[in-house]
């Protein structure tokens, strides 16, 4: 399984496999079918407020991934983090949409990171909690 980031505007290619869009709202100019979506789900976007607070402050990339993960534990977005584990665990390549222009420094990077690292987390603990808070666990080498 190969889990994917792309600019929502970059034209689809056989390699992205399933396509998800990962953004609360459908980027301007875009039609769910010239997307070419697999699924969409908004509660995996960042907030409008903490995406516009890291759109000021792109230096801030910690704080930002450890208050992105807290948004994760709401009941919304745990939902469709089960929805994107389940289209993960069953595709070879899932490509995650965004209408970030930094593809590494995005909540698109996040859920890549948490979609290949570990199953589907908790929303009370285990590694979004550790993540959110900093902590490392054991084995893992970061």
């Amino acid at each position: 399984m190969a889990i994917l980031l792309k600019r929502a505007s970059e034209a689809a290619s056989a390699r992205d496999g399933a396509r998800v869009l990962v953004e609360r709202r459908r980027p301007r100019g875009m039609t769910e079918e010239s997307l070419k979506l697999q699924a969409w789900l908004p509660a995996l976007g960042a907030s409008d407020e903490l995406r516009r607070w890291f759109n000021e402050r792109p230096l801030q990339w910690p704080i930002f991934r450890r208050n992105y993960l807290a948004e994760l534990s709401t009941g919304d977005a745990d939902d469709s983090l089960s929805q994107l584990h389940a289209l993960a665990a069953s595709r070879r390549n899932v490509t995650l949409l965004t209408s970030a222009r930094n593809m590494e420094h995005s909540h698109a990077a996040i859920l890549r990171d948490l979609i290949e690292g570990v199953r589907k987390p908790p929303s009370t603990s285990g590694p979004t909690r550790a993540a959110s808070s900093g902590r490392v666990r054991a084995g893992r080498g970061r």
